[in-house]
């Protein structure tokens, strides 16, 4: 079996100042995501489908209101097979580098995309995070931080999504994307079949000012909730995950 395309390293720390990014968290917190959303959003579901073949289960789980969707975290591409099957704008919280003087970066920040530094405890990102829940917004957040090499869900939960879902208080709803980690295939013209899970959402009780261990223990739930649908997802196997998904949403139903 040929090996998967190789991504490229990732890099984790972002060596320009912070007031490089204040613009676009100025736009974000005072705007909500303008037409670059429903533009990109019509190009990248039509990939997403035709290309992809890719099926989305559960969508009646994503409610109305302050929301945070917490997909697992394999391909560029996440973001927009997390948000081609509900009609909320999600606003992701995305790494610094995708921001600078390049048309692309106008195109993420008019969008709603916002940069968080990685590498830093970047206070900018969160403050841009809760302005956007503080306006029924939608944020969506990973929970392991950088990209899975292997499509395998992460071990380890990051706390800032624990931090974000009790210090506001909003519903959060995992989502389990099996497939993705081979998008990058398509240079060698294979495209897999992707199949997206929304899981039901959760609340957590509100805490306004949270330790790091509460946020460590609601990230570490959040992650565990992926990872079950995730791998029940990768059990299946490609041929019969839509199959699988279907049915488990339909047990929820009844259940």
């Amino acid at each position: 079996m040929a090996e998967d395309v190789k991504i490229k390293a990732q890099v984790y720390k972002d060596p320009r100042p912070p007031e490089t990014f204040t613009r676009h968290h100025a736009r974000v917190r005072d705007h909500p995501p303008e037409w670059p959303y429903e533009l990109v959003r019509a190009i990248t579901v039509w990939i997403a489908v035709v290309f992809f073949r890719a099926q989305g289960f559960g969508a009646e789980n994503v409610p109305n209101g302050p929301l945070i969707l917490a997909p697992n975290h394999a391909s560029f591409m996440d973001h927009f097979f997390t948000g081609a099957f509900v009609r909320r704008h999600i606003q992701f919280m995305a790494k610094s580098q995708l921001f600078g003087h390049h048309p692309m970066s106008w195109i993420y920040n008019h969008g709603g995309v916002f940069p968080v530094r990685r590498g830093y405890a970047d206070e900018e990102a969160f403050k841009t995070a809760f302005t956007i829940l503080g306006r029924g917004g939608t944020i969506g957040m990973y929970v392991e931080g950088g990209r899975s090499r292997t499509g395998l869900v992460g071990e380890q939960a990051r706390p800032g999504i624990g931090r974000l879902a009790l210090e506001s208080g909003a519903a959060v709803v995992p989502v389990a994307i099996l497939g993705s980690h081979q998008v990058r295939n398509w240079k060698r013209l294979r495209f897999p079949k992707v199949v997206v899970r929304y899981g039901r959402p959760i609340r957590f009780e509100r805490v306004e000012h949270s330790t790091r261990e509460q946020q460590q223990a609601a990230a570490d739930e959040i992650l565990r909730r992926i990872r079950v649908m995730h791998e029940e997802l990768e059990q299946a196997g490609r041929h019969q995950a839509a199959a699988v998904a279907r049915q488990s949403v339909l047990s929820e139903r009844r259940g």
